[in-house]
């Protein structure tokens, strides 16, 4: 992800543990709670995992200020991610940063001591942070092909992380034919709990349609956008973006949510996109029920070849789904638990 130089974004990796710090690519690195593990993890006691990011709290402040946007990214279920995310988050808060988290939930198989954890430490972030996204690892047993490798399955995890902050940064930085600004990111976004972030890229015939349909449908992600109360989305494309595709776009997101949700739109001209191709966009919060919008019912039914009906010509697209990004820094903790 570090080596993607996401336009206007810092990385800042920070853990307890010396070793794995070494290996980070971010070019800050913060090595946490020094006099507490003596460079070593704290074997999934999340309680070290605090007092070792309070012992750094001075540290990590003059590493945030300054940012409009951090983006704290964890494993739940370990020490250190557990224990010493909140205290990263609230920092970023302290100094007026937008804060988003996303985190990871383990594998169902890790045991109940991790998940138990885990759920511990995301509701410990929850209310240290603007928006929460969690990516449940189970979702990639149902996602992943049999001959798929770790690497590979833990690679589509870190896809939703750099998706979700090239998603917001191409929004800020990019002008736009309708502009969207960082305060549009903020009125979204500031203390709206849970959140879901999806982008999709298509192109073809339909390609609108199925790029908004890729962006409000992951896998990967625990919420889908059912009842969301707060929604900003983005359509992206070239010269040849029409009025009725962006229409049918819409559509698809805005009946998906509550009736009354605030909503901003916005339409950018992007010359990186391939010709033809049409990305879109979400950021969505606001959820009911505690934030958890159930994914019982699919919003899209798909036959195996993606399309709505196989005998259909549907749009060939590239799914980059997400959960929420950022302009600022980046906070980057332990790997997704395995």
């Amino acid at each position: 992800m570090v080596n993607s130089k996401v336009r206007g974004v810092d990385f800042i990796a920070i853990n307890t543990d010396a070793q794995d710090l070494h290996h980070s690519l971010a070019k800050r690195k913060i090595h946490i709670g020094k006099n507490l593990t003596r460079g070593l993890g704290t074997g999934m006691n999340s309680e070290l995992g605090k007092r070792a990011a309070e012992e750094t709290k001075e540290e990590i402040q003059q590493a945030l200020k300054g940012s409009d946007m951090v983006f704290v990214a964890c494993g739940e279920g370990g020490g250190t991610g557990t224990g010493a995310a909140p205290i990263v988050a609230k920092t970023a808060k302290e100094l007026g940063a937008l804060t988003v988290a996303v985190v990871t939930r383990p594998f169902t198989f890790e045991g109940l001591q991790r998940q138990r954890l885990a759920e511990q430490g995301i509701e410990d972030l929850r209310k240290e942070v603007d928006a929460l996204i969690v990516v449940p690892n189970d979702r990639l047993l149902a996602t992943v092909q049999k001959e798929t490798t770790l690497k590979s399955a833990f690679a589509m995890c870190d896809d939703i992380l750099l998706q979700a902050v090239e998603g917001i940064s191409d929004l800020i930085t990019h002008p736009g034919i309708i502009n969207v600004d960082f305060a549009d990111v903020r009125a979204v976004m500031e203390n709206s709990g849970s959140a879901l972030m999806g982008v999709g890229i298509a192109s073809g015939e339909n390609r609108a349609q199925s790029a908004a349909q890729m962006a409000v449908s992951s896998p990967l992600l625990e919420l889908s956008i059912n009842g969301a109360k707060g929604v900003l989305f983005a359509i992206a494309g070239g010269d040849d973006l029409g009025m009725i595709e962006v229409h049918e776009a819409a559509k698809i997101i805005t009946e998906s949510v509550d009736p009354n949700a605030k909503i901003i739109f916005g339409a950018i001209k992007d010359d990186k996109l391939k010709k033809s191709e049409v990305r879109v966009t979400v950021i969505a919060t606001g959820f009911p029920a505690a934030g958890i919008s159930p994914r019982g019912t699919p919003l899209f039914t798909f036959g195996q070849s993606g399309k709505e009906k196989d005998n259909e010509s549907e749009a060939v697209g590239r799914i980059y789904n997400t959960p929420v990004p950022q302009k600022g820094k980046f906070d980057a903790d332990e790997k997704p638990a395995t």
